[in-house]
């Protein structure tokens, strides 16, 4: 892929773009949803802000820690923001029939879920959010935020983008960008019944997708068969980086069906100094969590990496926590195969996160 939009490089520089329909239609066909209940959005942030525009009046609820602009960006137009906190003795896992209560104790008109959640990759099954979705049918509207649901190997059909569809108050939001580890072309996409997604589409700028975002779209039907591979690569290195991780001692990581990790550090460390001495001694980006709300500077995000990558993390990390290095007669952790996916023996490089440096930010 990555090739291909290199060589398409000056055609993409120099036309313009297809307006949205065009590549809305295109989505749909690839995907299999009706162009009526689709709205295509310069990165899902821009859904959120249309969102928090058109459809939340005065309060929304979300669980915390989450992805930042759910909370700052109601906050930013007045509303007020129900925050509901994640215990970290209960694995930031989210109770919904506690999340429910908090709602209808807080009198919130609008609810967030984001499925898995970002930073800790808690995930809740399709029935629960079903659950959720009827339990909160009279609500202004809730919504579920989709964006690392095709990393999820815990159940064959995750998502309830079908439920959106029919149901008169329901937002599934969705981005192509992180999954195809294409951050910088600004790509996501939302699903709900036809009238609420019009409603959407039609405070959108007319061309509000760039032409890389275009490429890409029209790129997918070449490439599922690579992506559905790399989904199944990633799953095996996910829990083979999660095992490196959880040999050292005293580092916390949590278990997690996104395309990341979160882990606590050690008591007595700084997340900010460690963060900076891996970049700077070690070349290695991470990202830490001390600005997001529910959550403190113990905590790091890392993007799952493949083993040989790991191995040179697992290293930094060794030297910075701990001042010691591997030695080369100390036998270290081996990969594993997945339950759900065997590894073969020799892999090509991931064809989807190859390109992403170990820890690469995903917000």
């Amino acid at each position: 892929m990555f090739g291909r939009l290199r060589d398409s490089l000056e055609t993409i520089l120099k036309y313009y773009p297809s307006d949205a329909d065009t590549v809305t239609a295109e989505l749909c066909t690839v995907l299999g949803l009706n162009p009526q209940t689709v709205a295509m959005g310069n990165g899902s942030t821009e859904l959120i802000t249309w969102i928090d525009h058109l459809l939340v009046e005065e309060s929304l609820a979300v669980p915390i820690p989450t992805f930042g602009r759910w909370t700052d960006q109601p906050m930013e137009t007045g509303k007020r923001v129900d925050m509901f906190p994640l215990r970290e003795e209960q694995d930031f896992a989210l109770d919904l029939q506690e999340y429910v209560r908090f709602i209808r104790r807080r009198g919130s008109r609008v609810a967030v879920v984001c499925n898995p959640n970002n930073p800790d990759g808690g995930y809740l099954r399709r029935s629960q959010i079903v659950w959720l979705l009827d339990e909160l049918a009279d609500l202004d509207l809730v919504v579920i935020d989709e964006s690392f649901i095709d990393f999820v190997d815990a159940e064959r059909a995750p998502s309830v983008a079908d439920e959106a569809t029919i149901r008169p108050n329901v937002v599934v939001l969705k981005s192509l960008g992180k999954n195809f580890g294409l951050h910088g072309i600004r790509f996501g996409y939302c699903v709900a019944n036809p009238a609420l997604a019009a409603t959407i589409r039609n405070a959108l700028p007319k061309w509000n997708l760039n032409a890389f975002a275009e490429t890409v779209v029209f790129m997918l039907k070449e490439y599922g068969a690579e992506y559905q591979q790399s989904l199944s690569m990633l799953a095996s290195d996910r829990a083979n980086m999660a095992m490196a991780l959880a040999a050292l001692p005293e580092l916390v990581v949590f278990l997690s069906q996104g395309n990341f990790l979160l882990v606590k550090l050690p008591n007595g460390v700084d997340g900010v100094t460690l963060r900076d001495r891996l970049l700077t001694e070690h070349g290695l980006y991470v990202r830490e969590c001390g600005n997001k709300l529910g959550s403190s500077s113990r905590f790091l995000r890392l993007v799952v990496r493949p083993y040989a990558d790991v191995e040179r993390l697992v290293a930094a990390l060794r030297t910075c926590l701990y001042g010691t290095r591997p030695s080369p007669h100390q036998p270290q952790p081996q990969p594993q195969p997945s339950a759900q996916q065997p590894r073969p023996a020799q892999q090509p490089p991931h064809p989807v996160l190859a390109a992403l440096p170990v820890g690469a930010a995903v917000s």
